[in-house]
């Protein structure tokens, strides 16, 4: 019923690590105080690719551009806080069908940061359905909740990482894995949990940004770029 081109997401994969690169030499010129690689980080902007082709894709699918909201009114109510800003919001005739969030992790620090996005995640889902539920959305049925990562591949992120254990264990899947294992296993639980409707694993290496045919990879085939395209467009299509 959808088509989705293959490498789907190869210019903005190219597109995230060009713009990273300009934020950190425009910061580093203008002799920013950001630290480390916090100044490419802190300019934003990176996802926009992503926005592009997911707002390509869903006009393509159906939906008038003015339901799809990309760069202003991304508030949504929340249970626990007021509102929280999402990445792409889709509203059509006063009904939410789709918040999506776009989020990348690149080194050298992961491990803090894991656990950063980790609850992040958790926090936005389980605010945005408890005020789902305490109808938040008035007459909206249950929208589409997605969530897309893109990790930095690289030795760090890839290598085993050794688990604290000081008082229990921690579950064996855990074991034995880098931090791009771990953002698998969480992805796929964020499905199984029903905390989002549908989740996107990619990871990149930088040295093939430019490479289309090889700048990024889908580790997991359920947690695939079609797959999630996929479920978002049979959603807001409706």
């Amino acid at each position: 019923m959808f088509h989705i081109p293959p490498r789907v997401f190869a210019n903005a994969i190219r597109d995230f690590w060009r713009t990273r690169e300009a934020q950190a030499q425009k910061q580093k010129a203008e002799g920013s105080t950001d630290q480390g690689a916090r100044g490419s980080v802190t300019g934003g902007k990176q996802m926009d690719g992503f926005v592009h082709v997911i707002t390509q894709l869903m006009q393509s699918a159906g939906v008038n551009n003015s339901n799809i909201h990309t760069n202003t009114a991304l508030e949504l109510p929340g249970f626990y806080r007021p509102v929280k800003k999402w990445d792409i919001v889709v509203v059509s005739q006063d009904q939410l069908l789709a918040a999506i969030e776009l989020k990348s992790h690149v080194g050298p620090s992961f491990g803090n940061n894991f656990n950063n996005r980790i609850e992040e995640a958790i926090g936005s889902a389980v605010d945005i359905w408890t005020a789902f539920r305490d109808g938040a959305f008035q007459a909206s049925p249950a929208p589409f909740i997605g969530y897309l990562l893109l990790l930095e591949e690289c030795n760090e992120s890839q290598r085993p990482v050794k688990i604290p254990e000081p008082h229990f264990q921690a579950f064996n899947e855990f074991i034995n894995t880098g931090y791009a294992k771990r953002y698998e296993i969480f992805c796929r639980k964020l499905i199984r949990e029903r905390q989002y409707c549908s989740t996107c694993f990619l990871t990149s290496n930088r040295t093939k940004a430019n490479n289309l045919d090889e700048n990024y990879e889908e580790p997991a085939g359920d947690l695939c770029a079609s797959n999630f395209l996929i479920e978002l467009l049979k959603h807001v299509s409706r």
